[in-house]
């Protein structure tokens, strides 16, 4: 029996950073995926590093600042994104910053900005972003970012089925 070599699926936790003036920190990428697009720090959890560790990491290597995480605010699957169609789990954590002071680091973003949430729609970001702050800010009314409903029996693999799903539109 052959089995199919599977490609990976790239875990990444995103800090969603919210200050006390009800601000949140968005960098622009300016590598892909969501090159020049507007997100929150994060990236990829190194294998042996624990999810909080990683949290840390990824905002001090991105901005240069040191937060608080707060817990768990969802989790958000992007299914075959650019060229290379990669498959992403990323868990977004609330977080609280423990200083302002930013410093992008120029490799993985450009800017880095406190927003306030009546300005956030101004900002381009990926699906994955205005979903997440749409739950945090409902009066947003991006309620429609929501990632499609799935039936249980549609994430069950079948022998008559494909074994990939196909990427997702939008």
């Amino acid at each position: 029996m052959e089995f199919a070599k599977q490609l990976r699926i790239k875990t990444s936790v995103v800090a969603c950073i919210i200050d006390e003036r009800d601000r949140v920190l968005l960098t622009r990428r300016c590598i892909q995926p969501f090159c020049s697009l507007w997100v929150m720090p994060g990236g990829k959890i190194d294998h042996g590093e624990t999810i909080l560790a990683a949290l840390h990491r990824e905002v001090m290597e991105e901005v240069g600042i040191t937060v608080r995480a707060e817990g768990l605010i969802d989790v958000y699957e992007h299914v075959g994104v650019g060229e290379r169609n990669d498959h992403f789990i990323i868990l977004y954590y609330r977080a609280s910053p423990l200083s302002l002071d930013l410093k992008p680091n120029g490799d993985e973003c450009t800017e880095a900005v406190w927003v306030g949430k009546n300005n956030l729609p101004r900002y381009p970001m990926p699906p994955g972003t205005r979903y997440i702050l749409g739950k945090l800010f409902p009066e947003l009314g991006w309620h429609e970012t929501a990632p499609p409903e799935r039936r249980p029996d549609e994430e069950l693999l079948d022998e008559n089925l494909p074994q990939t799903r196909p990427a997702e539109k939008g």
